[in-house]
């Protein structure tokens, strides 16, 4: 079972450990997160469908999990797939949608000349440390607050991976860098093959807050 250690006065730093197998982790206490997700729960902005259906709280030691996580199956009114399905909290879903519209499916057709069915998550909620690093902070997944996207399936069946598409074939390259460049106009965080070792095969997304007014954006 999980261990909790009290690091620092007032709980304001909580160092974790995840059980047996799981690697240890540091979570700071953030208020931020239950007002922003139950301002968005609040607004109706994200209502259930057939694409998207509320789950019961996320489970997990001590601060992961979501208050109402859901799980989202496709995105622009079902045209486009979210496989395998994603765990994500209320104000990612609205972000996932604009992205999706407004960026990928315009560049699919830009750039690759046919209209895109599928993204390939390769991950959504886990609890665990930011890269998988025993002793590190929190990831922004352990909150259901990030998505990872390891490439796209097309209208005609073709698949563009991120890992052979960010330096391969120049239209697949081009689809792929306009993808980047349009997620990092919504999401506080988007890493790719450029940031570091860790993402050399798939597109990190999050809305993470950075800096001391939290307003910084991380785009690599």
């Amino acid at each position: 079972m999980s261990r909790v250690r009290v690091a620092l006065p007032l709980l304001a730093l909580i160092t974790l450990w995840g059980c047996s197998s799981g690697p240890e982790f540091v979570a700071r206490h953030e208020p931020w997160r239950v007002e922003e997700e139950s301002a968005c729960l609040a607004s109706g902005v994200v209502r259930e469908n057939p694409f998207l259906r509320g789950r019961s709280a996320l489970g997990g030691p001590s601060v992961c999990g979501a208050a109402k996580p859901f799980e989202m199956s496709a995105a622009s009114l079902g045209r486009v797939s979210l496989k395998p399905a994603a765990l994500l909290r209320c104000p990612m879903i609205p972000q996932i949608e604009r992205w999706v519209e407004t960026v990928v499916e315009p560049a699919a057709r830009r750039y690759l000349g046919t209209p895109l069915a599928e993204i390939k998550v390769a991950a959504s909620y886990a609890c665990r440390p930011i890269n998988h690093q025993s002793g590190g902070k929190l990831s922004e997944h352990g909150h259901a607050n990030a998505l990872d996207v390891s490439g796209f399936v097309l209208a005609d069946g073709r698949t563009v991976t991120v890992k052979a598409g960010w330096n391969g074939d120049p239209r697949e390259s081009a689809f792929l860098m306009a993808v980047h460049k349009g997620a990092c106009e919504g999401f506080t965080t988007v890493l790719g093959p450029n940031a570091d070792r860790f993402h050399h095969d798939h597109f990190h997304l999050d809305l993470a807050r950075h800096g001391r007014d939290g307003l910084t954006r991380i785009c690599k």
